[in-house]
């Protein structure tokens, strides 16, 4: 029998809380949901500040340590599993893209933060000595005000953790080696975005390149200078990565999958994952946390 690939959204992890939001201390949350340790989706954005704990945490099938004040950003549908070793805690919030958008005049803000591109590099920070106490007194504060709400409690936890996102955002660009200029910025996101929203249908760095106004040539070489890779890479990237969320779902034979992604058929969609991962799809669906 094929097991069934869980992909679960907040009203099915929150016990009683708010339909939009999950507020915990990261132990007891752990102990109610131990079946989180087998590859799984979100649906919601999921953040986990760690103050204790050793392992490793995988996510979109790069494995990181787990240690403690380090703090996790994940956007709604990425592959992740855990695998800790000894005790753990820390504090967990687990939010709906909906949660903030009658708060913020823009409906983008999260996207601006560094750690909520979808780039998995940069979702995983090491906090720095002199931000770990005011981190984890904002999750205190967030603690309290979801189990004891005041007059406009939900205001306060969104006003808490944009306190929050934004206290970790500075870090993350204080440690950056280079200050990215804001055109590049902008139009580099607006071409994942594209590409998050496209990559089954557009192929090629020139339908990109149209739709954001600028020649293949401009668009390759900002991917070479800002990532070090090529447009067309970034495209293949997505793409593989897609095909690797949708391995782990055991549901789904490899034939389902090609289609999924807009392949010819299967032998040429073997053929493409192969030649960019060294193994076939049905290689990597028999053990996907190591590759």
């Amino acid at each position: 029998m094929k097991k069934a690939f869980p992909v679960y959204d907040i009203c099915s992890l929150a016990d009683h809380q708010h339909n939009d939001l999950l507020i915990s201390r990261f132990a007891p949350y752990l102990q109610k949901h131990q079946n989180l340790s087998l590859p799984h989706k979100h649906t919601f954005y999921h953040v986990v500040f760690f103050t204790e704990g050793a392992g490793n945490h995988s996510i979109d099938f790069k494995s990181f340590g787990v240690k403690p004040y380090q703090i996790y950003f994940m956007t709604p549908g990425q592959v992740h599993r855990w695998n800790f070793e000894g005790p753990v805690d820390g504090y967990i919030i687990n939010f709906s893209g909906e949660f903030f958008q009658s708060f913020l005049l823009r409906p983008d803000y999260l996207e601006g933060m560094p750690f909520f591109t979808g780039n998995v590099d940069d979702e995983v920070i090491d906090l720095t000595v002199d931000v770990r106490q005011q981190v984890t007194d904002l999750f205190e504060q967030l603690i309290k005000e979801s189990h004891e709400p005041g007059r406009m409690g939900m205001d306060m936890i969104r006003t808490l953790m944009l306190q929050l996102f934004i206290l970790v955002a500075r870090q993350s660009e204080q440690s950056s080696q280079t200050t990215v200029p804001t055109y590049n910025y902008t139009l580099l996101q607006s071409f994942r975005k594209l590409t998050d929203k496209n990559f089954t249908n557009l192929k090629l760095p020139k339908d990109y390149a149209a739709l954001l106004y600028i020649t293949p040539n401009h668009l390759n070489a900002l991917c070479n200078d800002m990532l070090g890779i090529s447009a067309g890479e970034v495209i293949r990237n997505r793409v593989i990565l897609e095909a690797k969320r949708l391995l782990v779902n055991l549901d789904l034979n490899i034939t389902e999958i090609a289609g999924k992604l807009n392949f010819a058929d299967n032998s040429y969609f073997t053929k493409f994952f192969k030649k960019y991962t060294g193994i076939t799809p049905e290689d990597f669906r028999k053990n996907p946390i190591a590759q």
